[in-house]
């Protein structure tokens, strides 16, 4: 059995939880509790020394441990091919890899930026793994100012497109969902001035995975 090893409250696995939804893959769930440094104690470094989550056991012989979403999605798409996530032509694995990329670092690792550099309970954690890192104030402000851009880019994108990468739903689109619900952590949201934003995400709320995978 593929064993997921999550957080509930946490952004990153909730990507890979949305994904093994949409595709319907049976799992295990072991929950790491981050809030109470779980994942930095020796039992969960034994099983990823990186301290992180999500991190999928897969069924193989072996018993790979995949640590982080980028392998996770490439297995699970390899693995168990449908619904195609990822693309099926050339034009469509570029296009979604190009928008899941910018997603990553333009949301996801903005909004990161800006809780662990400014939230008191993450003090010397201002980066996941095994290692402390002191926080940057700095890098607070100018993460806001990049997520506020981050919705500017995918209102504009999603103007008269109902998914953001392609014609049909993709890992793109569960990327940007986590992400814009993520940034509400630090009191960013989408506003009226991002209507097509808004509307994408009405439409995303109602697939099954999202509520299965909150």
């Amino acid at each position: 059995m593929i064993i997921l090893y999550d957080c509930a409250t946490a952004p990153s696995p909730r990507r890979a939880r949305i994904l093994l939804a949409e595709k319907g893959i049976a799992h295990e769930t072991v929950q790491v509790d981050l809030v109470r440094g779980e994942q930095m104690g020796e039992a969960y470094r034994a099983i990823n020394p990186q301290c992180t989550v999500p991190a999928l056991r897969t069924d193989d012989e072996d018993g790979l441990l995949l640590t982080d979403n980028a392998a996770i999605a490439a297995w699970l798409e390899a693995r168990y091919p449908q619904p195609a996530l990822m693309g099926t032509t050339p034009r469509e694995k570029a296009e979604i890899a190009s928008w899941n990329w910018r997603i990553e670092f333009e949301g996801l690792l903005a909004i990161a930026e800006t809780l662990r550099n400014s939230s008191p309970a993450m003090a010397d954690r201002a980066l996941p793994g095994p290692v402390n890192y002191a926080q940057i104030p700095e890098l607070a402000q100018r993460g806001l100012a990049r997520i506020q851009n981050f919705f500017d880019t995918l209102n504009a994108r999603l103007a008269g497109r109902d998914f953001i990468a392609t014609d049909r739903f993709s890992i793109a689109d569960i990327t940007a969902v986590v992400a814009v619900d993520f940034a509400r952590v630090v009191r960013v949201k989408p506003g009226e001035q991002h209507p097509e934003l808004l509307r994408w995400r009405a439409a995303m709320a109602q697939r099954p995975s999202m509520a299965m995978a909150r």
